[in-house]
Parts: structure tokens; C-alpha cells; sequence
């Protein structure tokens, strides 16, 4: 635009793809193409690619293939799913939920609640720099919780929580409860581990993390198991098969297993792999693009910092960089959200404005009612240049 590159600042939204994962679409297209379980040649083809998309999926999640769940999207998975746990609450249960979270991992469990009489917990934040109030965490939780929802990274400020202490947490202090994370924003900077984390359900997006428009679940196996779906009736004995209602976007699947392929290979050519597993050289990946990815969080945070007039929500010193992902929601001055996003988008710079589906979070920093924030989000795709852009644009307008 104006004869100049753009910067696609916008990847929290949905990141941009490699030309691999254009390829594999369309490859499947040409060559496969049909519905699963037939007794023919492109069906065999289709139901091979399933089983190994299940199995990248595995790989990047930390889980087994036969505990992947696909869906159109994230937010529809967990409203899918939250409805069967809906019936193991009843009045005097507890779910907690929490500010921080996209609304997709509050509304569903707010919505079982209500279903079974069940009573709903909050925990707050705190606002100084928009991170998990632990204290108001452990008061949530006691002997009738039983579903704790709490997400992996803020989609609007980019903190990222203590994920392995909050289990710990609810698993001192509500032995009973199914922890339930929301891995959909930090899938894109961090390796996701349903097992290491010890959850029992994690959620996220392959178009945020290089790949194409769907959604995953990893469940642990007892639980696909013992809760049922709902779902029209079937002949399927394979666990997640049960969980996908009508038939997969099998273009979408050979995708997916082309995006963690992808990262595997930035694993493979850049990172230290502790093994030769897929998900060795998976997580080797993502931990080159965390690395890279934090010089560009400190830029950021070092530009605003001299940028009068310019106003970043969240954590903002740059020794607590590890803290959080390069998300970044800020205000210029008194400008509204949508005129700076307007603004930037005119001068090649997209980013988003808004709450972003955050919308508890938006209501506790006192942004709702006068249009959210700006989110400007950097990923491994990013150059410094490009910070330094954005920044000056920024200033400008200040």
C-alpha cells in the first residue's frame, strides 16, 4: 500500500499461512477429495489423512491421537462439549471461570451452569498489569467446585498465566474439578502440553498457529469415554469420532498436518530437538519462534515506554517479558480504538481494535464503553523493522 510493504500486525486475530499449507489444501482438492469409510481408493486416502492430522495434532497438543477432537472452531468445540459436562453439575456445584478469558472459554461454562443450577465463581485480576489475581483464584476454589476454566494467554494483553501452578492449585484445593484451558492464543508462541500441564481439556486453533480455519480439542481419554455427546446416532467406535458431528473439513485437515509440519521444520533446521519424535521437533520449533519472538517484545515495550501519550494495558517492563506473548493492547491519547485502527490500516499497518472476544476483561479495565483498545500483535513472521514502524506510526499519532 502507498508503495510500501504491509505490516500484518493483526496475527492474534489469525495468523497468515506458509506456502505449504496453500499447497496441501489444495493438493487434497485434487487428488483425494471424498467423504470418509468408503471401500474405494480416494475415501481410503481420506481416512489415512484423518489418522494423521489426528496424530500432528497429538503432537503439537502434548496428547494422543485418539484423544483429539476436531471441530469448526474452538468456541463451537467447547460449547459442544461444555453441554455434556453440563449434565455431571447440579444446585450446589461451583464452575469457575475468569476476567482474564476469552469470552469462548466463560460463556459455555456460564451456560452449563445455568443448565444445571450450578452456581458460577470469578476470579479476578489484577489491573495494575492485567495479570490473574491468585488470590482471588484460591478463594474460588473449594470441595463443590467442579469445572475450572482459566486460559494459557490473554488474547487482548498477552499475559500469560502460571499454568502449571493454577492445576496445582485446583487440584490441592478442588481434587474433584476438570480443569479445562484455553490454549488458543498461546499456541501461536508456547508449546501447548495437555499431559505435562496436567489439565483434562485444552482448546485451540490451527489459523493461529499457520494453518487453516478449524478447531481442536485434546481430551483426556476417560473423559471423551465416560461423558456422552451430543450427536446423531452412530456406528463409530473410535473415541473422537463420537465428539464430531457430521462430516470434517478434510481439505482443512491436510492443512493442519502440513502447519505442524511446517513447525517442525523450523525445529528441525534452527532448534535443538530432544529427540526425533514429531512433537520433539515441534516444540524445538516453537521455542526458536519464542526466542525470536521476545527481542520483539522488548522493543515494543521499550518504544512505548518513550512514546508520550501512548497507554499499553498490561504487563510493561521489560524484565517480565517472559510473562507475557508480543500482544499488545494500548489507547493513543483520546483517540477512539476504531479511528486508530482505521488510521494505521490506511498506512499499511493492520491491527485490530476493539475487546476481542475479552470482553469480561474489557469491562474490568473500564474500556468497553468507549470502544476497547488497539491490539497490535507480533509473531515469529515480524521483523524489528516492522516494530519500529508501528512504533513510529504510533508516536505520530500521539
Amino acid at each position: 500500500m502507498g508503495g510500501r510493504p504491509c505490516v500484518f500486525a493483526d496475527s492474534p486475530g489469525g495468523s497468515q499461512v506458509p506456502d505449504t499449507v496453500i499447497e496441501a489444501t489444495v493438493e487434497y482438492f485434487r487428488t483425494s477429495n471424498a467423504n470418509t469409510h468408503g471401500a474405494f481408493a480416494t475415501s481410503e486416502e481420506t481416512d489415512a489423512l484423518t489418522s494423521r492430522a489426528r496424530s500432528a495434532a497429538a503432537a503439537f497438543t502434548g496428547a494422543d491421537p485418539d484423544e483429539i477432537v476436531f471441530g469448526s472452531n474452538a468456541t463451537t468445540l467447547l460449547f459442544h462439549l461444555s453441554r455434556s459436562i453440563s449434565r455431571m453439575l447440579g444446585p450446589g456445584d461451583e464452575v469457575v471461570v475468569t476476567v482474564l478469558d476469552h469470552d469462548a472459554n466463560i460463556t459455555p461454562w456460564q451456560m452449563a451452569a445455568a443448565d444445571a443450577r450450578a452456581t458460577v465463581r470469578v476470579v479476578d485480576v489484577d489491573a495494575s498489569d492485567v495479570t490473574l489475581d491468585l488470590d482471588s483464584f484460591d478463594r474460588a476454589l473449594g470441595s463443590r467446585t467442579r469445572v475450572v476454566a482459566f486460559t494459557l494467554a490473554s488474547n487482548a494483553v498477552g499475559t500469560v498465566t502460571p499454568a502449571t501452578d493454577l492445576v496445582r492449585r485446583v487440584r490441592a484445593m478442588a481434587p474433584r474439578a476438570l480443569v479445562c484451558v484455553d490454549g488458543v492464543h498461546l499456541a501461536q508462541h508456547r508449546p501447548l502440553d495437555l499431559h505435562g500441564l496436567g489439565a483434562d481439556l485444552l482448546a485451540c486453533s490451527p489459523y493461529k498457529f499457520f494453518g487453516p480455519h478449524m478447531g481442536i480439542l485434546a481430551v483426556r481419554r476417560n473423559l471423551l469415554e465416560t461423558l456422552t455427546p451430543y450427536k446423531v446416532r452412530a456406528a463409530e467406535d473410535y473415541v473422537p469420532d463420537r465428539w464430531e458431528t457430521g462430516t470434517k473439513d478434510h481439505e482443512a485437515l491436510a492443512g493442519l498436518e502440513a502447519a505442524v509440519g511446517y513447525l517442525a521444520g523450523i525445529g528441525e533446521r534452527y532448534g535443538a530437538p530432544t529427540g526425533p519424535s514429531l512433537r520433539d521437533r515441534v516444540v524445538a520449533g516453537i521455542e526458536v519462534i519464542r526466542a525470536y519472538e521476545r527481542t520483539l517484545s522488548v522493543r515494543f515495550i521499550e518504544g512505548v515506554a518513550h512514546t508520550p501519550g501512548l497507554r499499553l494495558f498490561g504487563i510493561a517492563d521489560p524484565a517480565r517479558v517472559d510473562e507475557r506473548t508480543p500482544t499488545f493492547a494500548v489507547r493513543v491519547g483520546d483517540r477512539h480504538p476504531l479511528e486508530t485502527a482505521r488510521v494505521l490500516g490506511e498506512r499499511g499497518i493492520f491491527v485490530w481494535d476493539g475487546h476481542y472476544y475479552a470482553l469480561a476483561l474489557m469491562e474490568r479495565l473500564g474500556l468497553q464503553e468507549t470502544g476497547g483498545a488497539v491490539r497490535v500483535g507480533f509473531c515469529h513472521y515480524n521483523t524489528a523493522d516492522e516494530v519500529d514502524r508501528v512504533l513510529e506510526e504510533l508516536a505520530a499519532l500521539c
